[in-house]
């Protein structure tokens, strides 16, 4: 992966997937917003004469911090106040970037599929959910997986295989 030469490209080339992040923890589209956005207001404002290569371990660990902080306040809040949780479908306007396709067949096909992956990740416990991410997604390694979440290499391999384990028993029709 190519470094970003400022600040302002950095987010730039990762605020979908921190946005898609965050939505997956939360399944609120304003509170993902939000959390996104603390978590770029937190990186500039403390971290932006750090190097390049070291904005994205900061941002995401940054970022996981905030998705804990609200799952925090989110239990303290259902202690006093019932509410909804469910996330509307009709409020995501995420689109994926999916290889240019001939036939509508097909591209409803490759819908199909995306809408299950997603639904399967969405699926996972939070823990296993930000690790899959974190690895499968963002390409961190172990050893930078475990310094952004804040816990050990060995909880971040058990994580990642039970993740692993989980989305191939539900994928499995999709080959």
């Amino acid at each position: 992966m190519v470094e970003p030469q400022n600040l302002d490209s950095f987010l730039a080339s990762v605020e979908r997937r921190a946005f898609r992040m965050a939505l997956f923890a939360t399944k609120q589209e304003s509170d993902a917003l939000d959390i996104v956005q603390d978590s770029m207001l937190k990186l500039v404002q403390y971290y932006r004469g750090k190097p390049s290569g070291e904005w994205g371990p900061l941002f995401h660990r940054i970022l996981q911090h905030k998705i804990a902080q609200w799952h925090r306040d989110q239990s303290k809040q259902r202690r006093w106040f019932w509410q909804p949780t469910a996330l509307d479908e009709e409020d995501i306007s995420l689109t994926l970037a999916a290889p240019s396709i001939e036939e509508p067949e097909d591209s409803w096909v490759l819908a199909m599929n995306m809408e299950k992956v997603m639904a399967a990740i969405e699926s996972l416990p939070l823990r296993q959910q930000q690790t899959f991410l974190l690895r499968a997604w963002e390409g961190y390694d172990v050893a930078s997986t475990a310094d952004i979440m804040g816990c050990s290499e060995g909880s971040i391999k058990t994580h990642y295989f039970r993740a692993l384990q989980t989305l191939r028993s539900n994928l499995q029709e999709l080959g």
